[in-house]
């Protein structure tokens, strides 16, 4: 673990790719990535591969951002700040469907009276995607999964009412200390669901008296169904191999 992580760290200062100055920059540069494996990929930067499927699960992201110059790491800011564009990677299964709910961003469980709409992150972060198919089956060692053609998104009138519409009626029980009440069935694009490391890693809101409580981080996803829209209008027929 300790030459890996090392190996990481060199990744990070000597394979620094400048920030890409236009969204068609952008464009251009992932679908460049467009059939190369994750082996190929990494081959190009030095940097080893994950030990296990298990092990790799943010690491296919963490490269994909890097190789095309993303600048907020862990910041909350869009991936790449000068366009204020968000990258999404979408593990795709061999049928072309999602092989699995797309996470967003955290949910806000203080300073709940300051949440809004038109001013949430959630909604900033999907005013502009670049979305980035990868075969997602875990059946297919993290080495040999590919890259697919890249697409720039924003969400279309009736995607973004619906999905203003989750977002208030899933935050209205947060602000009412109803947490623990949300389930994942919640919501048409939108779902709640827990987002932590372990069971240890709490946080803090209120409850429906307004006391203070100890829970777990929750996160924002996007449904498979949702993105299977996306995928249907953008994609079709491509080649399902890059999908």
């Amino acid at each position: 673990m300790y030459f890996y992580l090392q190996a990481v760290l060199a990744y990070n200062i000597v394979m620094s790719i400048t920030p890409p100055q236009s969204e068609q920059e952008l464009l251009d540069r992932a679908r460049a990535l467009a059939g190369l494996s994750f082996a190929e990929l990494a081959e190009q930067f030095n940097l080893p591969l994950p030990a296990s499927n298990r092990s790799a699960k943010g690491w296919m992201g963490q490269l994909v951002e890097k190789s095309l110059g993303a600048t907020a790491s862990s910041r909350a800011a869009p991936d790449f700040e000068l366009i204020n564009v968000e990258l999404k990677t979408l593990p795709v299964a061999a049928n072309g469907k999602p092989a699995e709910s797309t996470y967003v961003c955290t949910v806000p469980l203080t300073e709940l009276h300051q949440q809004q709409w038109h001013n949430c992150w959630l909604r900033q972060k999907l005013q502009r995607v670049l979305w980035l198919p990868i075969e997602g089956d875990n059946r297919i060692p993290i080495a040999d999964r590919h890259i697919g053609n890249a697409i720039l998104w924003s969400p279309d009138q009736q995607q973004a009412a619906q999905l203003q519409q989750d977002w208030e009626e899933l935050m209205e029980l947060v602000s009412l200390g109803k947490l623990d009440q949300i389930s994942s069935h919640m919501g048409r694009y939108l779902q709640i669901r827990p987002k932590a490391a372990n069971a240890k890693a709490l946080t803090t809101t209120l409850d429906e008296e307004g006391n203070p409580v100890a829970t777990l981080p929750r996160g924002f996803y996007l449904r498979p169904a949702f993105t299977r829209q996306i995928i249907t209008a953008n994609y079709a027929g491509m080649d399902k191999q890059y999908i």
